[in-house]
């Protein structure tokens, strides 16, 4: 079965004298031939538009060729540049109006499978509909945190009207849409067990007027959002711009952030990992979390070593003291041994 630009490209050829005269109407009938001078339509001798041939394959009818910039392509592909049509919706869309086709019905689309709200399977269905943040409100916000650079990462994504349900919902009632960060929360796997979201307000860039603005999707007991691939280290904590600000000062340091001092409590690092860093808030929920790791993992080849912030967290050190504070806060927090795999701590 030809597809729908195929199909409206084989019934141009049909008409290509008469797509000629409608979209360059400067040009003229020279035998088999319509000669113009561009596909703006600008008089001249230079382009050349088949009348005759076949409807597709070699010598077909409405085949083009721009003799002096090496352009060529179908009655589509001229329409499109005579009018500046940036996307094939639009050129077909065009071509149905020139040939008074209409629009084909869409396909019946099958309804999806009830899931589960908040179940891993809403998380993938979340997550897939999601964009990337690069341009988004999500990449202002974080960038107003101090934290760019972030365009690359794919455990991060945007979407545009997020729903957001009300604790105090009563039933049918229907939930808000705001703009919201999504993180990809995984398993060692890399697996996808679930979604954190983080709502803005589209008015302020900042976060949505909800109480609570954040939530967790799916199954995150374990598991992390994780930015960078593990080799020897790691390097664990709570909030998710926490935990991307010591990223930002640590180039090239992987990082999971365990999106609340209870999971990252419960937080499962890879089997193989001999050292763990800790970020640890600067509160008494950041120190029980790296006790109760630290006693986990008492009898286990695992090495745990905190690292602790300036301020109450690793953003607010970034924000308050600047990146070079920060770095120069945080190297004698590492081991000699890892200083030289983090160019960003290295010393002269």
């Amino acid at each position: 079965m030809d597809s729908p630009a195929a199909d409206l490209s084989g019934k141009l050829s049909r008409e290509a004298e008469a797509v000629c005269r409608q979209y360059l109407s400067n040009g003229r009938k020279h035998g088999n031939y319509w000669i113009v001078g561009d596909v703006d339509n600008t008089p001249g001798r230079s382009l050349y538009v088949r009348l005759t041939g076949p409807i597709r394959g070699k010598g077909a009818a409405g085949k083009w060729t721009d003799a002096a910039t090496g352009e060529h392509g179908d009655l589509l592909d001229l329409i499109a540049a005579n009018l500046n049509l940036s996307t094939l919706r639009d050129t077909l869309d065009e071509a149905r109006r020139f040939l008074s086709v209409p629009r084909p019905e869409p396909p019946t689309r099958q309804p999806q499978t009830p899931i589960a709200r908040g179940s891993p399977e809403a998380a993938r269905r979340l997550w897939a509909m999601g964009q990337p943040i690069a341009g988004t409100l999500a990449e202002r916000y974080l960038s107003a945190r101090g934290l760019t650079d972030l365009r690359s990462v794919s455990a991060l994504r945007f979407h545009p009207n997020c729903y957001y349900w009300r604790e105090d919902a009563v039933a049918g009632e229907r939930p808000d849409a705001w703009p919201a960060l999504l993180a990809k929360v995984t398993d060692n796997a890399g697996t996808l067990t679930g979604v954190h979201r983080t709502w803005f307000d589209p008015q302020t860039t900042g976060k949505a007027p909800l109480d609570p603005n954040r939530k967790a999707m799916g199954n995150l007991l374990g598991h992390a959002v994780r930015i960078g691939s593990p080799t020897n280290i790691l390097a664990v904590g709570e909030g998710l711009e926490t935990m991307l600000s010591l990223r930002l000062a640590l180039a090239g340091l992987p990082i999971a952030a365990a999106l609340s001092g209870n999971h990252l409590a419960a937080f499962e690092p890879p089997t193989d990992l001999r050292q763990l860093y800790v970020a640890i808030d600067n509160d008494e929920p950041g120190q029980t979390a790296f006790d109760a790791l630290t006693e986990r993992f008492a009898d286990r080849e695992l090495h745990l070593l905190p690292l602790r912030p300036m301020l109450d967290d690793f953003n607010s050190d970034l924000r308050n003291c600047g990146m070079e504070e920060m770095r120069s806060h945080l190297r004698p927090q590492l081991l000699p041994v890892d200083v030289p795999t983090l160019p960003a701590v290295e010393t002269d």
